[in-house]
């Protein structure tokens, strides 16, 4: 069962306890081993005091035996003096030694302080990090926390893992039960040096980001070589599942509209709203999750990168060893070609979903062997004529049946247009994609779509 929070804090005062009284246990062996070195400094000033410090200034000795003359001097006879210690002297040094020795005891209790508050955040604590929220938006309460798991923790929620709901080509989805009735979703990365470091990359993005748009990350553990997400469960699968298996019920084009829509709404937020710029990298069908009510969450950020301007930027590593990123049909040609990534390759893969939205066909047709782009791009370039109502119609998935609004299709198809030009220049930002929707499809309902931005 999940762990509460209140449990887990317990554990953590327990465990800081237990480290105290080692810490003071450790000072105390210290000590009794070494007890003569502070003893010694202690002492010292009680020495000098005690002690009479003798030494002996003679002149020429004569000896004894030797007869002195009228003529001659007198021998100076031994002369003993006792030099005297005054009292504050010894006070002084006294001071100095016990300050030395209360400073040092100082050091030692800083370092257990800072010690113990790293241990608090440590890995093998299970506590709550708060994410960096700013803004007017960002006002809603228990959304600025991810919380910080066990493995065996990970273990208990899963059931050992007993019930499978998503796969992937490196990771494995799996049913979560957190506290009562809350459930969740738990995304185990497969052990590799490269896919450790794509999880803890994920990581990273997820926990600067917050948007209603896109999947809410609950939790992770990095305890083994399997790194784990926690994420809030979304029960209504993909938009892959929904759109392209026959059996499924339809998607109604109010719902489809409003999916670009949101899907554009979160990478607006991913290029423009966040301190460093996100490129998602991998925007498909099947990483847009939809909730009970069919609203669209963004997911898989493993491909993700930060610190992208608006323009084309080369990639971070050199080119032979840049593994290109992305999915077949969805992948802007321009990267493929150039290998440089920006945030326009996002905006290509959106212009291929709604495109996805429109036809009710895949990004890859499998029967044809060819990528939905290429079926579709003749008849793109004539759907802005006004008389081409015909054309546009053609490219309606047929299951809609009539249910759908001409020239909302139309706007729908231009912004495809737009998105999968080939000069990125000519590409529209999510921004401007947004602006035209609102403009032009008048069948969203955007008071429900629009959701709350959570700023970094």
């Amino acid at each position: 069962m999940y762990v509460p929070m209140a449990t887990a804090l317990t554990t953590a005062k327990s465990k800081v306890r237990r480290e105290w009284i080692l810490g003071v246990f450790k000072f105390v062996c210290w000590y009794w081993r070494c007890w003569s070195i502070p003893s010694i400094f202690l002492l010292l000033p009680m020495l000098l005091l005690s002690s009479q410090l003798s030494f002996c200034v003679a002149s020429h000795p004569v000896p004894s035996t030797v007869s002195h003359t009228s003529s001659d001097p007198p021998t100076r006879p031994l002369k003993t003096t006792q030099p005297h210690v005054h009292p504050q002297t010894a006070i002084l040094i006294t001071v100095s030694l016990v300050l030395l020795l209360a400073l040092l005891f100082a050091m030692w209790f800083l370092f257990m302080f800072l010690k113990l508050r790293k241990l608090r955040g440590g890995k093998h604590t299970s506590t709550a990090q708060p994410v960096q929220t700013k803004g007017k938006d960002s006002d809603v309460e228990g959304e600025g926390f991810v919380r910080k798991f066990r493995w065996d923790e990970i273990k208990d929620v899963t059931k050992d893992f007993s019930r499978m709901i998503g796969q992937g080509g490196f990771s494995n989805v799996y049913l979560a039960n957190l506290s009562g009735s809350s459930l969740g979703a738990v995304k185990i990365h497969v052990g590799s040096d490269r896919l450790n470091q794509v999880f803890k990359q994920e990581v990273d993005i997820l926990l600067r980001i917050r948007h209603e748009n896109i999947v809410k990350l609950l939790g992770y553990c990095d305890d083994l070589e399997e790194g784990a997400m926690v994420f809030e469960y979304v029960p209504n699968g993909n938009l892959q599942e929904k759109l392209h298996k026959r059996e499924r019920e339809v998607l109604p084009w109010k719902t489809r509209t409003a999916i670009a829509f949101q899907l554009a709404q979160a990478i607006e937020y991913l290029h423009e709203k966040c301190t460093l710029q996100i490129v998602h990298g991998d925007i498909k069908a099947s990483n847009i999750l939809l909730d009970e009510r069919f609203n669209c969450k963004l997911c898989d950020f493993g491909s993700a990168m930060m610190g992208f301007s608006s323009t084309v930027m080369p990639p971070s590593c050199s080119r032979t060893k840049q593994v290109m990123i992305g999915s077949p049909g969805y992948t802007d040609p321009l990267y493929l070609r150039t290998g440089f990534a920006s945030k326009k390759n996002d905006v290509y893969s959106l212009g291929v979903v709604i495109l996805e939205l429109v036809t009710g066909m895949e990004a890859f047709c499998t029967e044809r062997g060819q990528l939905l782009t290429s079926i579709v791009a003749p008849n793109l370039r004539d759907i802005a004529e006004r008389g081409a109502e015909e054309k546009v119609a053609e490219l309606v998935d047929p299951r809609l049946a009539g249910e759908f609004d001409l020239e909302e299709v139309r706007a729908m198809l231009s912004i495809a247009a737009l998105c999968l030009h080939q000069s990125a220049s000519v590409r529209p930002s999510a921004s401007q994609i947004i602006q035209t929707i609102k403009e032009k499809i008048s069948s969203i309902d955007f008071p429900f779509s629009q959701g709350k931005d959570y700023h970094y």
